[in-house]
Formats: C-alpha cells, structure tokens, sequence
C-alpha cells in the first residue's frame, strides 16, 4: 500500500476471445489474454513468464486454467492454478479448486471447491503430480 508496487503482470492484450467466439480445444498463450466468449479446453501460460488471463463477466472456460496472473469476472469450470495471483471479482465463479500464491476476493465471488495456498513454485508441481495421478488412472 505505502511501498513500490512491484506487479510487473502483462497489462496489453496479445489474445482476444471474442464474445461471439467459441473456442474448442487448448488454448495457451504468452502476454495478455482476454476472454468474452467461450473456451471448451484448458487455458494456459508458461509460470516463469508475467502473462495474464483476463475473463469477462460474459466470458466462460470449460476447463482447467494455469496462469500466473488470473482476473476473473466470469466462470470457470475446472481447477485454477495462479502461479502468482489471483483476482475473483464480485460476478466470479469457479467450479472447482482454486491454487493460488496471492488471492484477492470480492463479495459476491463463489467458489465451489477448495481453496488452496501454494508458494511460490509449488503450483507447477501440485499440477504436475496431479497430472500423473490422472495418467495412470
């Protein structure tokens, strides 16, 4: 609040996901990425970049999200792994685990799963070892 503010997070838009847009399949990025319309499969940055995923109240991703910068006014129906923050505005759903280093949340956003912290550097791992647990399932 009173220090340097050191978020360093990507604010220019590289990817839009039009509101009359429907993705189906992966989708991972590098930069800034917004989303209005819809994404039937995973969304993703690589964790060592300052990328950020921004979803709109319109916007829903049918799947699991990994992002190292997350703001969220829509739904998500998957798990969420924010490397490194993660905003949940007042219109905010996620049907599934959230896994986060920092979390800010306003009222009226609504989890339906865990909330889990994870320092930094750990969520690539929890999501690693989640993986092979679903591969030899």
């Amino acid at each position: 609040m009173f220090g340097k503010k050191k978020d360093r997070r990507h604010t220019v838009v590289d990817t839009l996901v039009g509101a009359n847009s429907k993705i189906h399949g992966d989708l991972n990025f590098e930069g800034g990425c917004h989303i209005d319309g819809i994404v039937e499969g995973s969304v993703s940055a690589d964790e060592d970049s300052n990328s950020a995923l921004s979803i709109s109240e319109q916007g829903t991703v049918e799947g699991g999200v990994t992002v190292p910068y997350v703001v969220l006014h829509g739904i998500v129906r998957g798990d969420v792994y924010a490397t490194r923050r993660v905003e949940l505005g007042p219109t905010a759903r996620v049907i599934g685990n959230v896994y986060y280093n920092l979390i800010e949340m306003a009222i009226g956003a609504e989890i339906n799963g865990k909330l889990v912290h994870q320092p930094e550097g750990q969520v690539a791992l929890l999501e690693q070892t989640t993986r092979i647990d679903e591969s030899a399932a």
